[in-house]
């Protein structure tokens, strides 16, 4: 088995800062990394991340940094930075990996420039620089909202690698008596149902706002997942992936849960606000709105037809009227429901 002795968690948002909780919790010897000095200071002295996860205490063992010199002493590297900033930053520390590292990406986006997934972004610098000496890329995805995590609430993920071995042992690292991790070998099922997911729920907050009601919400989850699945398969992913935690369970989350920021983004559309004025209201990062660029650029490069993104796309990025995305979506030529797109 692979031995862990010290992870380092980059990116010192809400999700990075409760994973590497989790793990400080258990006794892991962790590093939070940010690249805000000013952002460090504040974590080493109030022993909390009051902007992004305020009142869970951050445990002795969790060791706030801004140098990612930190990554070179540790077996493992968790990404929980935005995707927009994902690459910058991981070119920044490959030089400094020990060999055999274990890359883990916690980011469900997609670079909308190269339409790549977070793991074919590491991959891809880590060629780049000539950093294959056994490094290994991974993703750890599932229905997970920060806050939970941090207040020790019971929650499952899936763990995925190519290589079952560097799988298990993240699973092992991040499993507590109240966190649950799953191995998968399938990350491209993972990574795109973790980014799309983003996407259908800011299309669920549209049909909240607007008062559809819970029978269109159940709809968008269902045909949302079938468009997931649509685009995964296309792209070489295991159609039982979609049924999992990383698939259906983080998809129904996302999508209903009222600390979902994709859903809140939707719902502030669907009350009439701009997407400028539902961005400006939010602290947080809302990747979704991203996502829904680069899926939809994805998708049109792989000729998978996705009518529910392409209507959160004229919305977010034409100033489509969300009640006349929703009533195209109801026009459309009826189809078989397993068949027909």
């Amino acid at each position: 088995m692979i031995q862990i002795k010290q992870t380092a968690v980059i990116g010192a948002g809400s999700w990075g800062t409760a994973l590497a909780k989790l793990l400080a919790d258990k006794g892991e010897e962790v590093f939070l990394w940010s690249h805000r000095p000013a952002h460090v200071d504040a974590l080493r002295r109030d022993r909390e991340n009051r902007r992004y996860l305020p009142g869970a205490a951050l445990p002795a063992t969790l060791q706030p940094t801004d140098d990612l010199a930190c990554v070179s002493t540790c077996q493992c590297v968790v990404m929980a930075v935005p995707s927009h900033g994902f690459r910058e930053v991981f070119a920044r520390l490959v030089p400094l990996l020990q060999e055999g590292t274990l890359l883990v990406s916690a980011v469900k986006g997609i670079e909308v420039d190269s339409g790549q997934t977070m793991c074919q972004v590491m991959n891809a610098e880590l060629a780049q620089q000539q950093r294959q000496d056994a490094l290994s890329a991974g993703v750890l995805s599932g229905p997970s909202f920060a806050d939970e995590v941090a207040t020790s609430q019971p929650t499952a993920v899936t763990v995925g690698f190519a290589d079952l071995e560097a799988a298990q042992a993240v699973q092992q690292l991040f499993s507590t008596p109240f966190f649950r991790a799953y191995t998968s070998t399938d990350i491209i099922g993972l990574e795109i149902s973790g980014a799309m997911k983003n996407v259908i729920a800011i299309a669920a907050g549209i049909a909240d706002g607007l008062g559809c009601g819970l029978n269109a919400r159940a709809a968008l989850i269902t045909r949302g997942l079938a468009e997931i699945t649509r685009l995964g398969v296309a792209l070489g992913a295991n159609p039982l992936t979609f049924a999992g935690l990383g698939g259906l369970g983080d998809l129904v989350l996302t999508c209903t849960g009222s600390l979902s920021r994709n859903r809140t983004v939707g719902l502030k559309l669907g009350e009439g606000r701009t997407l400028k004025q539902a961005l400006a209201e939010m602290t947080m990062v809302a990747e979704g709105v991203r996502t829904a660029k680069s899926c939809w650029l994805l998708a049109a490069q792989v000729s998978v037809e996705m009518p529910i993104l392409e209507q959160v796309y004229q919305i977010l990025y034409e100033d489509k009227p969300c009640q006349a995305a929703v009533q195209e979506l109801f026009q459309r030529s009826l189809k078989e429901e397993v068949e027909g797109v």
